[in-house]
């Protein structure tokens, strides 16, 4: 059931809702009316009516945020999203549970093909756990590397390196010390299961910037768990889930001050008939 439920007192029949349905769920006889087989949740309908008279899943106008008056400029986006670095210096502490709650669930927001919204999120979310994993994660890893590493697998040299340097220095390149790992996973069978798990990490970066946390895009880790496909399903990650990346993160042992400016984008602009 879509719960679709109209306040007849507050609608004023504007269709907007219809208009706006991506798959024309909604029909307006002389008020909305919802085809619950077609509808695929994405709740188009209740963000664009103008009166709040819609409700569905559940969910009324009434549990949403006002988007008038509490959007970030543009230039705060700008600023955050150039202010972003990749952080490799984490304190020793955990980020409270919480916090952590908030940042998943914000995150689910994130886009989905076909708004399946079946990106699972596997983390790890206190140190403790984190220091017994990443030790048993370079003594697996060492035992599978193998002696020789050919001189064009850059990705082998990096994880040989970074057994190599946590054994002679107690190192840590996989991780860089983070306290906490988010692995973001979708079934195969989804429609767009690598953008969806991709575009989950994207925005859980950013929000997390936002709320003075440090996040690390962790190519390393991700190949090493593709060396060690157990770890993935003692970690719980079903056989048929497309693992999209994986992300440490934490409280930031390093400030940065101010943006790095790239300078204008690569772009090809389009010409197209006579």
């Amino acid at each position: 059931m879509k719960d679709f439920i109209i306040d007849k007192d507050l609608c004023i029949k504007c269709g907007l809702c219809a208009k706006d349905c991506p798959l024309g769920a909604i029909e307006m006889d002389e008020f909305p009316i919802l085809d619950e087989e077609v509808c695929f949740k994405c709740s188009h309908c209740l963000a664009v009516c103008p009166t709040g008279a819609l409700s569905i899943l559940g969910k009324c106008s009434a549990d949403s945020t006002p988007l008038n008056g509490n959007l970030p400029s543009s230039k705060q986006m700008e600023t955050l999203i150039k202010g972003r670095r990749s952080v490799r210096q984490y304190r020793n502490e955990n980020v409270e549970l919480e916090t952590i709650q908030k940042l998943l669930d914000i995150t689910s927001h994130a886009p989905t093909g076909v708004n399946v919204r079946s990106v699972q999120f596997t983390i790890i979310d206190n140190n403790e756990t984190m220091d017994a994993f990443r030790d048993e994660l370079y003594v697996q890893l060492a035992a599978v590397l193998p002696e020789e590493i050919p001189e064009d697998d850059h990705v082998l040299k990096f994880l040989f390196f970074a057994v190599n340097d946590r054994k002679e220095n107690g190192s840590d390149v996989l991780f860089r010390g983070a306290p906490h790992l988010v692995i973001s996973s979708s079934p195969r069978i989804t429609p767009s299961p690598e953008a969806d798990t991709h575009l989950a990490l994207a925005y859980f970066e950013l929000m997390a910037q936002s709320m003075g946390l440090g996040t690390l895009w962790d190519g390393l880790a991700k190949a090493a768990f593709f060396m060690l496909p157990e770890i993935l399903t003692r970690l719980g990650i079903s056989e048929d889930h497309f693992v999209g990346y994986v992300m440490a993160f934490g409280k930031p042992d390093v400030q940065y001050h101010r943006t790095v400016e790239r300078g204008s984008a690569n772009v090809k602009t389009v010409s197209w008939g006579s």
